[in-house]
């Protein structure tokens, strides 16, 4: 039943074989060389038990093996992920991301793979793809329980299946049953999102390792966690979700390939490659290709592929983003809200600056230097009106003094030393660090910035970015994200709770440079009261929902649907007491931008998801309705939703078993004996 019988099979089940009338699944758009089937197991016989989405591994193929003849535990074997292709497209400041992942099975068994990946955080997820051989089977979303137990009831018959979920907004896991020896399997996967603007420079990030995460003693308890042990020790954390990471001697096979276009607009003045070196193809149509150097250190994925570039010209203004959604009529609307640049020369405040580092052992090495390198920047940055702390935080916290102190040159001094001598180890109990930072007496003479210099890897995201809000109070929260492969999901939440923005120190970045640069950015005053005037236009469902202060080089993005024209709107706020207003630029009426309404549901996605944090019970359950909802409108991941590929071309001999890990690299530039679980 291939795509040419494509309209009766969306309408039903194929249950032994026969079509049986079913709900009509969510699609997204299907190919001619696509194939799409729905089966279902027969009315008496039970369900078996879905299994937990959250398996072990990161950026790996697991095989599920059959156990050994008269029991006893499975042998672990690794499954090697042969390499990564990432194809990926700027428009204005949106991308669009193609991302395959070639496998195959070396063994003589059939087996069940499952593999954990990265994505950016704000990844709109919108098809899934699973090849095998010549045949392409297209993924259908449907609710997250639903999935799976379709998943299970496939695997179960002897189909092919994949079922991908997510479970954290930058953390996937895909399952593939039923793979015969011999087999090659791609996954492809598609999503959207927005590029990442500041101080003139746009970034795309690409994440190619999950790092190795601590859980606080109440985050193991629960078992919902990110454990992260040495290869051959699965199951040692006792974690629903585990990495298995290679010894520093050890290494596979896979690699990775990643190719990003700009399209023609306006021309690239400069640009940089933070980790690794590329190569620039410039095109006829004004488009220029950048593209992983091709020598293996270069392609090994073990730290995120980040490329900033600067467009020519010194005046990037607002401008609007439209598309109307042909099968609904829906217009949506995207803005990039650029603050005004002469917020740059307001004189500042008095600052009450807290610097609060994480001295964990993942810190260690190189990570740790960079970050206290960037605080004696800082340091060096205040002056005689401004005042300080620096807090420690590893398995518990402590800081230079019982107050903040005044920037004298003398407390200056005293402070680099204090910072200097400060190492690394232990676990990231990093709510220690938050209270220590946010729950003395605010000083209202000056205003509180709290900047946390971390890599993020921890296993309670949720809990920190809970006591972030529930403490933060009338301080400002700007996180640092520092290393090779950050959890930038963490990074990016912690300063959209703290009124704050969001940076990232690489190994290779001058550490006082970019120091100096934020500093800058974050001492001068905020556009505040920030509210858009639409004219004409009414707009619904704007997100996010309340705007944020607007800080110098610190663009918000701001999406939503409207009705009538675009064309008359204004922002405006207050800066240094007096009050600003800038015109946008109207859409241009030629521009088409289908990935909008996929970028809209993401950032509603987004905007329930920080509403459930702190929703009781009752209305936690009416935004998980909403964002299912969402999810399925409009062919989105989402922890409600998943995506499931059935083939029932072909019954499988054989029978599924356990599990073996395929390792990953620590991230670059970590330390596996301080971080990995032997």
């Amino acid at each position: 039943m291939r795509n040419e019988s494509l309209t009766h099979v969306m309408g039903v089940k194929i249950v032994d074989g026969k079509p049986q009338p079913a709900a009509a699944p969510v699609f997204t758009t299907v190919a001619p060389d696509e194939e799409v089937w729905i089966i279902a197991t027969p009315g008496n016989q039970a369900n078996p038990a879905a299994q937990d989405d959250d398996t072990p591994g990161s950026g790996a193929l697991l095989a599920l093996m059959p156990p050994p003849t008269g029991g006893g535990e499975a042998e672990k074997v690794p499954v090697p992920l042969e390499h990564t292709d990432v194809q990926a497209r700027v428009d204005a400041y949106l991308a669009t991301v193609d991302v395959t992942q070639q496998f195959r099975n070396p063994y003589d068994t059939k087996i069940e793979a499952v593999y954990v990946f990265p994505l950016p955080q704000n990844a709109a997820v919108s098809e899934f793809i699973m090849i095998i051989g010549e045949r392409k089977i297209r993924g259908i979303l449907r609710e997250k329980e639903e999935a799976k137990r379709l998943y299970e009831q496939a695997k179960h018959q002897g189909y092919n299946a994949s079922l991908l979920t997510q479970q954290r907004p930058n953390l996937f896991t895909q399952k593939v049953a039923n793979l015969e020896p011999g087999q090659r399997i791609d996954v492809k996967l598609s999503y959207f999102q927005t590029l990442a603007y500041a101080d003139g420079v746009y970034s795309f990030v690409f994440p190619m390792v999950v790092g190795p995460r601590f859980n606080p003693p109440a985050t193991t308890a629960t078992g919902q966690g990110v454990g992260a042990v040495g290869y051959g020790r699965t199951g040692a954390s006792g974690q629903s979700t585990e990495v298995s990471y290679l010894r520093p001697n050890q290494r596979t096979a896979h690699d990775i390939d990643l190719s990003l276009t700009l399209e023609a607009g306006l021309p690239v003045e400069e640009f940089r490659s933070h980790h690794h070196d590329v190569t620039t193809t410039r095109h006829d149509d004004g488009s220029i290709t950048y593209a992983l150097a091709d020598h293996s250190d270069n392609r090994i994925p073990n730290r995120d592929f980040v490329l900033s570039y600067r467009v020519a010209g010194d005046d990037i203004r607002t401008n609007v983003l439209t598309h109307t959604d042909e099968a609904t009529s829906e217009n949506y609307f995207t803005m990039m809200l650029i603050p005004p640049a002469e917020l740059g020369s307001l004189e500042r405040q008095p600052m009450e600056m807290v610097f609060v580092i994480d001295c964990s052992g993942s810190m260690g090495g190189e990570p740790i230097a960079q970050a206290k390198a960037a605080i004696v920047a800082a340091l060096d940055q205040l002056g005689p009106d401004d005042t300080f702390q620096i807090i420690r935080f590893s398995s518990d916290a402590s800081q230079l003094g019982p107050q903040p102190i005044a920037a004298t040159d003398k407390n200056r001094r005293h402070a680099k030393r204090y910072v200097r001598n400060l190492h690394s180890g232990g676990g990231t109990m990093m709510i220690e660090g938050i209270k220590a930072a946010l729950d003395f007496p605010h000083d209202p003479e000056r205003f509180r910035v709290v900047t946390f210099l971390t890599d993020g890897f921890i296993g309670n995201d949720r809990d920190i970015i809970g006591e972030v809000s529930k403490r933060v109070g009338p301080a400002r929260i700007f996180s640092f994200g520092v290393g090779s492969s950050p959890n930038r999901y963490l990074m990016q939440r912690m300063a959209k709770q703290g009124r704050g923005a969001a940076a990232y120190l690489g190994l290779n970045d001058d550490a006082a440079a970019v120091m100096d640069t934020y500093f800058d950015r974050v001492s001068r005053p905020a556009l505040t009261d920030v509210a858009i005037h639409f004219g004409n236009a009414e707009v619904s469902d704007v997100y996010p929902a309340t705007l944020p202060d607007l800080f110098v080089g610190r663009p918000v993005v701001v999406t939503g649907k409207y009705t009538g024209t675009l064309d008359h709107v204004r922002v405006g706020g207050f800066a240094g007491g007096e009050k600003r207003v800038a015109t946008i630029a109207p859409p241009d009426d030629n521009a088409t931008h289908p990935a909008l309404a996929q970028v809209w549901a993401r950032q509603r996605i987004a905007d329930l998801s920080d509403q459930m944090t702190f929703a009781g019970v009752r209305l936690q359950k009416e935004l998980a309705t909403e964002i299912l909802d969402t999810a399925l409108s409009h062919s989105l991941m989402s922890d409600y939703t998943a995506f499931v590929a059935i083939d029932a071309a072909h019954v499988t001999a054989g029978s599924s078993g356990v599990t073996v890990h395929h390792p990953v690299p620590v991230p670059d530039g970590v330390r596996y004996d301080t971080t990995v679980a032997k």
